[in-house]
């Protein structure tokens, strides 16, 4: 299993960016993925994901409103669309795969548990989001 990562930039803050996630390996109908971003000095806080086998997503409050999670099943591509961009989003985004089952992941987004890197794995190598004036 294979993420590339791509479509990280500089904007200024109120922008909008996508950045884009390429999978090879894996089927993203038979997978939950996440984003994640890690900023400088801070732990990696996951923002956004998707279960393969009914699209549902789940998003922190932190991101809620702003961020959007998609995928081209056709490219096997994972997209996170980010609006209103605000200088705390300046962090490295990355994409992985979910360990768990689809099923059990699907119930700890309805009970809001939040997503922990630990259980996700096949890190790519992420891309640089500086969101600044």
């Amino acid at each position: 299993v294979q993420f590339v990562e791509s479509g990280g930039d500089l904007v200024q803050p109120g922008g909008s960016l996508r950045i884009s996630c390429v999978v090879s390996g894996l089927r993203l109908e038979h997978s939950a993925i996440g984003w994640f971003r890690q900023a400088p000095g801070k732990e990696r806080e996951g923002v956004a994901c998707i279960i393969g086998m009914d699209d549902s997503t789940w998003y922190p409050d932190s991101v809620k409103g702003r961020f959007t999670i998609s995928t081209d099943k056709h490219n096997n591509t994972v997209y996170l669309q980010m609006n209103n961009l605000k200088p705390d989003d300046t962090a490295v985004y990355y994409c992985a795969v979910d360990r768990l089952p689809m099923s059990l992941r699907a119930v700890k987004n309805r009970a809001g548990d939040g997503l922990s890197s630990e259980e996700f794995g096949a890190w790519g190598q992420g891309t640089q989001v500086t969101i600044s004036s």
